[in-house]
């Protein structure tokens, strides 16, 4: 759908609606607008978009290695493709000033980003209060466009490159979630928390929605649907398993 044909205040405000509805808010993650079609036409309210994937497709490696331009180039793709609200893995915001990101994600039609607190270049985790204060100007930028964006604050404490101690973790996500959600986010997502106990701590201390993601065979869809998780997203899984179908079928057919 051409850009100009689309209302992105009314896709900010139906994304941000969806984050609050009665069922909970699954997103799996497409790479390029053929999969984005899939997803749509099997009935998915809105995209999400997965970084990894982005940047294996365009022969990166995973952490802001990929040039920004192409990575949102692809966004754009996947926009222009579908009438759903569109939100964009954009690792921690390559560098960009607040004002400049909102703008980018804007002309290509975007209405919602991921935000991740990991520091590239030094390694570990941004200051919790640094962060914060991006994430405060990254919403007054959307204000001044007037289009409502949905952020999405990415908590990445239980990552290893953390640094932060695995019995400090559940307390440090709260901490940083609380202070994400006060500065204008509308969702926190503490990537790579597969326990369930700590799940339900989450949704019941942060206040606002909690963003999870599931584990095959481990913890499913209606699991995190009892523990009270807001969002899902699946990150390059399908772009993963896309790839591997691939490799199973050429080696079945072509001779070795």
């Amino acid at each position: 759908m051409p850009l100009e044909n689309k209302d992105l205040k009314a896709y900010a405000m139906q994304l941000r609606e969806l984050h609050h509805a009665d069922e909970m808010l699954v997103l799996p993650n497409a790479w390029d607008a053929a999969s984005a079609k899939i997803i749509t036409d099997a009935g998915f309210p809105a995209i999400a978009t997965s970084s990894a994937a982005f940047a294996a497709m365009l022969g990166y490696p995973d952490g802001e290695a990929a040039p920004w331009p192409e990575m949102f180039a692809v966004a754009g793709r996947i926009a222009r493709a579908v009438a759903v609200p569109v939100t964009v893995d954009a690792e921690a915001g390559y560098g960009l000033p607040p004002r400049e990101f909102v703008d980018r994600l804007l002309e290509i039609g975007v209405v919602g980003c991921n935000l991740e607190d990991t520091d590239h270049h030094a390694g570990g985790l941004v200051d919790a209060g640094a962060q914060a204060e991006r994430l405060t100007a990254v919403r007054s930028a959307a204000e001044d466009a007037g289009i409502p964006i949905v952020i999405n604050a990415r908590v990445d404490v239980f990552l290893p490159a953390s640094g932060v101690a695995e019995d400090d973790r559940v307390a440090e996500a709260i901490r940083r979630g609380r202070r994400y959600l006060a500065a204008g986010v509308d969702c926190v997502y503490p990537i790579g928390l597969g326990d369930e106990q700590a799940i339900a701590t989450l949704v019941a201390e942060l206040p606002g929605p909690v963003n999870g993601n599931t584990r095959p065979g481990v913890l499913g869809l209606a699991k995190l649907r009892e523990l009270g998780v807001a969002r899902v997203s699946y990150g390059p899984r399908f772009y993963r398993q896309a790839l591997a179908a691939l490799e199973a079928a050429i080696r079945q057919e072509l001779p070795t």
